[in-house]
């Protein structure tokens, strides 16, 4: 395993929920809680959660789009969680972020060019002719022409405008990319070029990815380790291939018993989850995934379980995670 050039320990985000008119109550809404997890460069770490565990939030924190709570974020060993508006500037040249939407992440009165050119007139990288040269390079890399520099994002095809945010992303080489469902609002047909593009992207530059879905097929094929996430927590990390094969946390097991069988008449045995998704107001001292948990015993209710090291790479955080038999593989 190479160097981590990502280290996140003990990260929080909580937020104070108003009163709502149906409800009648606010509370605490705990984003991300708790959160500790390492990236190792080179790598493509996969995130995934059903929607509202935490996903964006935990890279918008990353990226510092928004303030943590509380917690830790190293980068290449210099603590960035509470850096000034300088240093900051000079992190965001190092980490860039690709961002679900296509369309709304780009702005509708510039032209495709100026969109992908813009990151280094703020940090005033070259004179305008370098900078035209950095545009023509990069724009050639992500499969586009210089006549399309000359549009405005209306004029592009959704899988075009993710091609132009991706290219304004890597405009500044950065060394990490948080890459936050790049794929999710495409056709499945544009999102195999879409990944493929940015495997040999990151096969170019060197990259290292923490790359955010909710896609179970997406994050098996683009990821080196996968990191589970629910309710604000990281549930479970493993490297893909034995994550899909044998996991560990109950929840992992429930989502990937949750992917619909490709052939109608085969028949699977599934771990159901036992209720919906709990309200994420001011959630109890135990286990976020007790109310669902098939398997869940009096402890998982009155303690939270901690993220433990079940061997190279495998951790969950789990009171009965599901090992395989002593003497087994």
């Amino acid at each position: 395993m190479t160097e981590a050039i990502l280290k996140i320990e003990g990260l929080k985000k909580h937020y104070q929920a108003g009163r709502g008119f149906l409800s009648g109550k606010g509370g605490l809404v705990r984003a991300v809680d708790e959160v500790s997890l390492e990236v190792y460069e080179g790598e493509t770490l996969g995130l995934v959660g059903e929607s509202g565990c935490g996903k964006t939030t935990l890279g918008r924190l990353i990226v510092r789009l928004i303030p943590p709570t509380e917690g830790r974020i190293e980068f290449e060993g210099s603590d960035v969680s509470r850096i000034g508006k300088k240093e900051l500037k000079e992190y965001r040249k190092k980490v860039q972020m690709i961002f679900q939407d296509p369309y709304s992440s780009l702005n509708p009165r510039r032209k495709a060019g100026d969109i992908i050119a813009e990151p280094l007139l703020i940090h005033r990288i070259g004179s305008g002719a370098e900078r035209r040269k950095m545009v023509l390079d990069l724009i050639d890399l992500v499969g586009m022409t210089t006549e399309q520099l000359l549009r405005y994002p209306h004029e592009f095809s959704g899988g075009q405008r993710q091609r132009i945010g991706i290219a304004r992303s890597l405009i500044l080489r950065p060394k990490l990319i948080v890459a936050d469902e790049p794929v999710s609002s495409l056709d499945v047909s544009i999102q195999a070029q879409i990944l493929n593009l940015l495997k040999s992207l990151q096969g170019e530059f060197g990259l290292t990815y923490l790359f955010i879905t909710h896609d179970l097929s997406v994050v098996r094929y683009m990821s080196d380790r996968i990191a589970v996430m629910y309710l604000g927590r990281i549930a479970e990390i493993a490297p893909g291939p034995e994550l899909f094969q044998r996991p560990l946390h109950p929840y992992t097991r429930v989502l990937l018993d949750s992917v619909p069988v490709p052939k109608p008449g085969l028949k699977k045995e599934r771990f159901a989850a036992l209720a919906e998704i709990p309200s994420p107001l001011d959630a109890g001292a135990g286990c976020a995934f007790f109310d669902r948990c098939p398997k869940r015993e009096d402890i998982c209710n009155l303690s939270a379980p901690s993220l433990i090291d079940y061997g190279p790479g495998r951790k969950a955080a789990c009171h009965f995670p599901d090992l395989p038999p002593s003497g087994s593989r």
